[in-house]
């Protein structure tokens, strides 16, 4: 299954991708793209539309069909660094408690200071990347109206084709929140937008997370009850994005949805089609929990709690970005024996985490010899960071690792991953619940079932049986462990901002962490930092665009 999207990705070049613009706005959000074959030359079968199909799943995993040393599809930042998932998870977790960094790149420290502006080029890389994916998404989806697959295709292709056109709205929709959630407001351009230079039209916050809800809803029939293939997705993964808009709806719009958030993810959770791995299901190289995040997880035992995996594999996604970007990125260049343990036989000496994680591991009664989920490497490492640029400083986080489950390395000599990217997990769709329920918006008793089967799992236990280790009471089920058992649960799988946001304590002085705000202690910040500005570049090149309050 995962080798036939992969093999859409790497037939296409660069123009038959259909890669719409080389910047998010400049004018041209919906100029017509610049083809090496014309769409009359690539959409002439269903094998051709999965083919496009496969570069917009690919657009968050690769930044260009050419490889890791291939030319970009954007101009605006370093091939490497503008990975979509790598300046996603770096806004959303090298912001917090979670990730520091040791590097020296234009503008990176600025994610621990918290004193960014409108000129940050990795704030403009996501940014340019999100309405890199809208653009790609738009096209297809032209090309894929009822009049052109019915004069293209017959028979059970067009009811194909229309259901490879509802995954592209779903990807277009996640694009979207992403702007949502990062930056408020932005241009807006749809398929049935006229093709041509122009300057996009500006939508406040409000009015981007009404579209994305009314995608996000009609996408929860439209697409298929259960995916046609690992790595692509269905109303399952439609329920599991519209659960995450209504959690924050609260941030987004002013209005807390969290019983609706509770119904979506509850329906996930009942439809059984994604089940928790039982914590019985560890091997001799992994916990259960550990099975997710393993460079077989398209297969282990872990396989069906990814709602939504994006794809990677050792010779077929060559990237810098992605989990190849969280394992190398995360392993020491010297060590010999961390690089063995997570299936690498390099390391680049970046990302570590603060003692604030860690700590969270050690409750009473247990600690991270017994909640297998806090995997941290510590020899040679100090728990304390006086230094955020010495790589030695801040314990290692090893959640991530190119080795199957049967233990057996697959990174060397290549040195890529193979270990594909959790968008979605069952277990948030869990907590997701259970937060609600601490907001007196879903069942209690059912949310205790959750959080306490998570937690056995946590520490390799059956999950259908109680355990006086792993499980807490109702009394212990507040917002604030909720918050706690998702850093635990969840953490490096770029969410943690948002959390934080969502409690009022990513820029208050209710929650210090090291490092916040770039001194040692950590401080409050500026309120204006729940928001990424709109890049400089665009707002020079759009006059419709509005900057967020304080840049």
């Amino acid at each position: 299954m995962k080798n036939v999207l992969f093999r859409g990705l790497m037939t296409l070049s660069v123009g038959t991708a259909l890669a719409s613009l080389t910047t998010a706005c400049n004018k041209d959000l919906d100029q017509t793209p610049k083809y090496e074959l014309t769409a009359d030359k690539v959409y002439v079968d269903l094998a051709g539309y999965k083919k496009v199909l496969g570069k917009i799943y690919g657009g968050f995993a690769l930044t260009s069909l050419g490889g890791a040393g291939g030319a970009s599809d954007l101009t605006s930042i370093d091939g490497g660094t503008g990975d979509y998932l790598r300046q996603l998870w770096s806004a959303q977790e090298l912001t917090t408690d979670e990730a520091v960094v040791a590097w020296g790149d234009p503008g990176i420290q600025d994610w621990h200071k918290m004193n960014w502006d409108a000129n940050n080029p990795l704030i403009g890389g996501i940014y340019n990347r999100a309405y890199y994916e809208i653009g790609i998404c738009n096209e297809f989806i032209r090309e894929a109206s009822d009049d052109k697959i019915s004069s293209r295709l017959t028979g059970a292709d067009v009811d194909q084709a229309k259901t490879f056109r509802a995954e592209a709205r779903f990807l277009r929709a996640v694009s979207y929140m992403h702007v949502v959630d990062l930056f408020g407001g932005g241009p807006f351009v749809t398929d049935t937008d006229v093709v041509g230079p122009t300057s996009p039209p500006y939508r406040t916050r409000q009015e981007l997370y009404n579209y994305v809800e009314s995608e996000l809803v009609a996408l929860t029939t439209a697409l298929p009850e259960y995916r046609a293939e690992y790595g692509r997705v269905d109303r399952n993964a439609a329920k599991g994005m519209l659960a995450r808009l209504y959690l924050n709806a609260g941030v987004y719009t002013g209005t807390a949805r969290y019983a609706d958030a509770a119904k979506l993810a509850k329906e996930i959770i009942d439809a059984k089609k994604y089940t928790l791995t039982n914590g019985t299901a560890g091997t001799a190289a992994s916990s259960a929990y550990g099975l997710n995040f393993l460079a077989d997880n398209n297969t282990n035992a872990a396989a069906n709690e990814l709602i939504w995996p994006v794809l990677f594999d050792v010779t077929r996604t060559q990237t810098y970005g992605g989990t190849t970007f969280l394992i190398n990125g995360s392993t020491s260049g010297s060590s010999a024996n961390w690089q063995k343990y997570v299936g690498e036989s390099t390391g680049w000496g970046g990302m570590r985490t603060t003692s604030a994680l860690f700590n969270k591991f050690f409750l009473a009664g247990g600690d991270t010899t017994v909640d297998r989920r806090g995997r941290f490497w510590q020899a040679g490492q100090t728990k304390e960071i006086s230094d955020l640029m010495q790589f030695s400083q801040g314990l290692g986080v090893t959640k991530y690792r190119n080795v199957t489950s049967a233990g057996v390395g697959v990174g060397a000599p290549l040195n890529f991953s193979g270990v594909d990217f959790p968008m979605l997990r069952v277990s948030d769709m869990m907590l997701i619940y259970a937060e609600a329920a601490t907001r007196n918006a879903a069942d209690r008793a059912t949310a205790l079932t959750y959080v306490n089967q998570i937690r056995r799992r946590a520490f390799g236990k059956d999950i259908n049986t109680a355990n006086a280790q792993a499980d807490i009471v109702d009394s212990q089920m507040t917002p604030d462990f909720i918050l706690d058992e998702r850093a635990r649960e969840l953490h490096w799988e770029g969410l943690r901002r948002s959390d934080l946001i969502r409690y009022n304590q990513f820029v208050e002085s209710t929650y210090l962490w090291p490092w916040k705000g770039g001194v040692a202690n950590g401080r409050s910040v500026d309120a204006k930092y729940k928001l990424f500005p709109i890049p400089l570049s665009d707002l020079t090149a759009n006059p419709n665009l509005k900057q967020n309050t304080g840049y």
